[in-house]
């Protein structure tokens, strides 16, 4: 079978939006530095499979992560379309807001922390010392109309801390937003959420006025809950959700953190579904297998397995 058969499921959006993240941190802990023709090539073969919204690069400096020190000649290689609303990319700081602007980018992402032990080995800050760092990247972004997101990462579990109570995330949660952030992604860094979980952090976000029109998901695989818990976030009205082709990625400062959510394997399960993504699956199982081909080795995608064979 190449499509699943459809069988509409109740409580589900009739359309979901995928936040593709494999340029960006589907490839940051490659340890082999990716050419800049090559991201270029796979966002140019994501945007022909039909998804709208692809987080392309980052600024963060290249000592930090050297995956990502080719921002500038990533983007020079998309031209145009790589800086409109639906192409953000990751800025850490207001030094990489100006990278971001001289190049014209009109969206971005911030990244902050719901442990503390994570925003010191992330941003070598504490939680509480984050906001001033964000605050005016996103000041400056919003006055100029860019577009801004907010990732959360820790919001599941921190290797060295353990569980992390829901209200202190919806705490970190709540002063990012109350920057002027224009959505919400949390994170399940190393991949540890249940349900249940997903169900009760959002259930207290939405206590504190940040509903699920504004939050998207971004759940790794660690433990293979990704698609369970995303399911899980979109019966309870999350419609925006963070994916990965080919199941790539993990954290350079969190080593349990392995693969994101496999693009091919939410859009396998939506169009069972009968939930609208707009994407091909056949035109995204093939940009899979020749991104495994540049990176050498099988995509660890169950859908492109099966599929493809890898």
């Amino acid at each position: 079978m190449r499509t699943p058969q459809v069988e509409p499921a109740a409580g589900l959006p009739a359309e979901v939006t995928i936040y593709e993240v494999g340029p960006r941190d589907g490839l940051q802990n490659e340890q082999t530095v990716v050419p800049a023709a090559t991201k270029v090539e796979f966002i140019r073969r994501l945007e022909a499979a039909g998804l709208q919204t692809i987080e392309t690069t980052s600024f963060v400096p290249a000592r930090w992560v050297p995956q990502m020190g080719d921002a500038e000649e990533v983007l020079a290689g998309l031209g145009a379309d790589g800086v409109g609303r639906r192409r953000p990319a990751l800025v850490p700081n207001e030094r990489g807001l100006d990278r971001a602007e001289e190049l014209g980018l009109q969206a971005i992402a911030i990244f902050g922390s719901a442990t503390e032990t994570f925003a010191r080995k992330n941003l070598n800050r504490s939680v509480t010392e984050q906001y001033a760092m964000f605050e005016p990247v996103v000041k400056r972004a919003k006055a100029d109309d860019r577009w801004v997101r907010a990732y959360v990462s820790m919001c599941f579990g921190d290797p060295w801390e353990g569980p992390v109570p829901v209200e202190q995330v919806v705490d970190v949660a709540e002063r990012l937003m109350g920057l002027g952030c224009d959505e919400l992604s949390l994170g399940d860094t190393i991949g540890v959420g249940t349900t249940g979980h997903v169900h009760r952090l959002l259930e207290a976000l939405d206590r504190r006025g940040i509903g699920t029109d504004r939050i998207a998901v971004h759940f790794h695989d660690t433990y293979g809950q990704a698609l369970a818990n995303t399911m899980a976030a979109l019966r309870d009205g999350v419609s925006v959700v963070d994916a990965s082709t080919g199941g790539l990625g993990g954290c350079p400062y969190a080593k349990s953190a392995t693969g994101n959510l496999a693009t091919e394997d939410l859009v396998w399960a939506l169009t069972g579904a009968g939930v609208r993504t707009g994407v091909d699956l056949d035109q995204l199982v093939e940009t899979s297998v020749w991104m495994a081909q540049q990176l050498g080795r099988p995509s660890p995608s169950n859908v492109v397995r099966a599929l493809a064979g890898g």
